[in-house]
């Protein structure tokens, strides 16, 4: 089983990292659900290939939970330089966002 280096992760766009955690989630749910539909079934080998599953799972659900706690403080630090930068810098933002208006109106009124 490979093992997947959650900081080759953060180096992704945000949306795949989020897209990343959330199909993490859906395959965790499916191998539980696995996990409780064999609980009836006798043997050795079915009991180890469920423990194992169970301790994998468990050691997945925590590695999610840290990256989902590090995505979002990443995302908060991001939030704040932005507003910094834009409480810093209005007229420029504003002079910004005017031309962006202009650009988008002069396109519009073109159709």
């Amino acid at each position: 089983m490979n093992n997947v280096n959650l900081s080759d992760i953060e180096k992704g766009p945000a949306v795949t990292r989020q897209q990343l955690v959330a199909d993490f989630n859906v395959v965790l749910s499916d191998v539980d659900n696995l996990i409780r539909a064999t609980a009836s079934q006798r043997g050795a080998d079915i009991a180890k290939v469920r423990t194992k599953a169970a301790d994998t799972v468990a050691a997945m659900k925590t590695r999610v939970a840290d990256a989902e706690v590090a995505l979002r403080g990443k995302a908060r630090h991001a939030s704040r330089i932005a507003d910094d930068y834009v409480r810093e810098n209005p007229w420029r933002n504003l002079g910004v966002a005017a031309g962006v208006g202009l650009l988008i109106g002069l396109l519009i009124g073109r159709r």
